[in-house]
């Protein structure tokens, strides 16, 4: 009999005699095993030579204490994403760069079995009729996970690590993701309470740098966190943080950003952090921002500043409101101070590739001015992409450090 059936016969009597106890232990599970390996022996007949016990409890230990073959993958810092598409295949990025592994499942029945213990905790739930879930492990680390049959070739988990490795501003110039003018001047922006946008594609490090500058609040602030899966990790003591609810099996009971955002306004907020802007609370944010709460920090997807806007533009659209094109645009240039675009290149390396002001509106058209930038000069004979950070203006709303007690001289803005 080979070990991949002996361990699914083991797991589906652990999982029945064990049930979703979070207080295993090595000891309680070699236990059980043991006595199934001895029931097994007297009443089956059903004997198995020593290594082969060895490796099943050594495996089987592994899956229900952690994360079974993805174990090993969890515990390396290098490894910051592992991509799983299905029980034959398992991907992770390393470096930046993604690679391929030989770690691979035993069947479906395996893969699935890792996601339902670490998904219990949370309280939510994936199945036929919620086919697809995120959510968030205790050490910050983000999951995502669709199952068939719309993912055709099996379970696919997506794991985003917490880094932990980066937790303050030098960490991020240290990795060449910014200069030190840069690191200065968006920690006096978070200091000034300036408005800013992180922009990025996905993976590209706009939560990294959000939570990262997110250690320099006021420990004195009522700062409110919203999100639709836990994943700012906050230092500060008066932190309330929300989370969105899903629909429950009946298709009730969602609980939206938007609704969520609504209430906030309710809280007395010193600062409002919003994970990700998706949909309609993009009004109730511009609304927000423009009837005077000022330091909002929010996260959007977009590959550029201008695209970033377009799409909080098309986005506050959803709320169904009727307000002319220019009048929100009129909202969203009053209201966002500053777009922190990120990017990740061709080499795996993450930058921050602009800080760009939101000057002002020019008849129906909102005016950008880029304050920093990463220019690239071209890529070298390993791969590697070569360039500079530039420093290229002064932002308008420089007299408002002065007036808040932020020391800052203009040289930091010349080459």
């Amino acid at each position: 009999m080979e070990t991949k059936d002996i361990k699914k016969d083991l797991r589906r009597e652990l999982s029945f005699t064990l049930g979703k106890n979070q207080k295993l232990t090595k000891e309680m599970i070699e236990d059980r095993i043991s006595k199934i390996f001895d029931f097994w022996a007297k009443e089956k007949a059903r004997s198995l030579p020593e290594d082969v016990k060895l490796q099943v409890v050594s495996e089987l230990c592994d899956e229900f204490l952690g994360w079974g073959p993805l174990q090993p993958l969890m515990e390396d810092p290098n490894v910051t994403e592992i991509m799983v598409n299905g029980p034959e295949q398992v991907f992770i990025e390393k470096h930046g760069l993604k690679t391929t592994t030989d770690i691979k499942f035993d069947d479906e029945a395996h893969l699935r079995h890792l996601v339902e213990k670490a998904i219990h905790p949370t309280g939510r739930r994936v199945d036929e009729s919620y086919p697809y879930v995120d959510f968030s492990l205790n050490d910050g680390s983000r999951i995502n996970v669709i199952i068939p049959p719309l993912s055709v070739g099996g379970s696919t988990v997506t794991i985003r690590k917490f880094l932990k490795s980066i937790s303050r501003i030098d960490d991020l110039v240290s990795l060449g993701t910014i200069d030190n003018r840069m690191a200065e001047f968006l920690v006096s922006c978070l200091k000034g309470k300036v408005n800013i946008l992180f922009s990025g594609a996905t993976g590209a490090g706009k939560t990294t740098t959000l939570e990262v500058l997110t250690n320099y609040l006021n420990p004195q602030e009522r700062i409110i966190v919203i999100e639709d899966t836990l994943e700012l990790t906050l230092n500060q003591e008066h932190t309330v943080r929300l989370l969105t609810r899903p629909p429950n099996i009946e298709g009730r009971g969602e609980v939206t950003i938007r609704d969520i955002f609504i209430n906030t306004l309710r809280m007395r907020p010193t600062r409002i952090v919003l994970g990700e802007i998706r949909g309609a609370e993009a009004m109730d944010y511009l609304q927000a921002l423009n009837s005077g709460h000022r330091g909002c920090l929010a996260v959007i997807h977009a590959s550029s500043p201008y695209d970033s806007l377009t799409r909080l533009e098309t986005m506050a659209l959803y709320a169904g409101l009727y307000m002319p094109v220019w009048a929100v645009r009129k909202q969203i240039a009053s209201g966002v101070d500053l777009i922190v675009q990120h990017s990740q290149l061709l080499d795996g390396t993450r930058k921050i590739t602009h800080i760009t002001e939101v000057d002002k509106m020019e008849g129906d058209d909102i005016i950008l001015r880029d304050l920093f930038r990463y220019e690239i000069e071209g890529v070298d004979s390993n791969g590697q992409v070569q360039g500079k950070f530039v420093a290229k203006n002064v932002p308008n709303f420089f007299s408002t450090f002065k007036s808040r007690g932020i020391k800052m001289s203009e040289d930091l803005f010349k080459e």
